[in-house]
């Protein structure tokens, strides 16, 4: 099999299976929040609407396509997390090639952990994962603060783990920092209405979930690299005889 298409297959099969995995623990653990914050955001929306009819129609017309409560929702929900799920193995495969470290059946779950770092860890500690009614930010500004966290984050990671020496930690350390020094955006005014129980519970279960996925996918992901791998050498020498 030729190295593309290994590297394609090995990160579509690793990135559905732990896709899987995680929108089924989210289902359990993190839809549940998502649906009572939902509740408060709806009173308070009711709240003022009363008080302004006018901006509630404002409101109502503005309102945008959103799939139906149940099924369709589920379906979307699952459909636009194992595409993203698939896009983060293809990615952090292509880092692989291009920083020429190969992901293997050992290394696997170092590259987890190393993507856990940097797509979710880090960025938590400027934008922690939001329930719907929480006040933020520009969505713009909030965007480019988080990839520009993730990006710096797996470029330090990269960094230290390919060069290994004294200068590399130094520049890993401030990659690590630099976004943080800068600050996410936050908004400036105004809070959530939503009990700090429920926000906690949602990140913690939030960064959970993501942490099973990036655990799975790291691990399976090298090892159908070295599955992949093996059979390609195997299939000349079949050949031959």
């Amino acid at each position: 099999m030729k190295l593309f298409q290994r590297i394609f297959f090995a990160a579509v099969l690793a990135g559905l299976v732990a896709g899987l995995a995680m929108a089924a623990l989210q289902q359990w653990q993190v839809v549940p929040l998502i649906l009572e914050a939902e509740t408060f955001q709806a009173a308070a929306g009711a709240a003022e609407h009363n008080h302004d009819p006018d901006t509630a129609a404002h409101t109502h017309d503005d309102a945008g396509w959103a799939p139906q409560d149940g099924a369709e929702r589920t379906f979307y929900t699952l459909l636009s997390g194992l595409l993203g799920a698939v896009g983060f193995a293809l990615l952090i495969s292509a880092v692989a090639v291009l920083g020429g470290i190969e992901i293997t059946a050992r290394n696997g779950i170092i590259w987890g952990l190393g993507g856990f770092a940097a797509f979710q860890l880090a960025p938590a500690f400027g934008l922690p994962p939001e329930l719907p009614g929480m006040t933020a930010a520009d969505l713009g500004a909030r965007q480019i603060w988080w990839w520009g966290t993730a990006l710096s984050t797996g470029a330090a990671a990269l960094v230290i783990a390919k060069f290994r020496n004294w200068t590399a930690l130094g520049t890993g350390l401030g990659l690590l920092a630099l976004p943080h020094v800068i600050g996410a955006p936050h908004a400036p005014h105004g809070s959530a209405a939503l009990p700090a129980e429920l926000v906690a519970a949602f990140v913690a279960r939030s960064l959970g979930a993501g942490a099973v996925f990036w655990l799975i996918v790291g691990p399976l992901l090298g090892w159908l690299n070295e599955r992949f791998a093996g059979a390609s050498a195997a299939t000349p020498m079949e050949a031959r005889t």
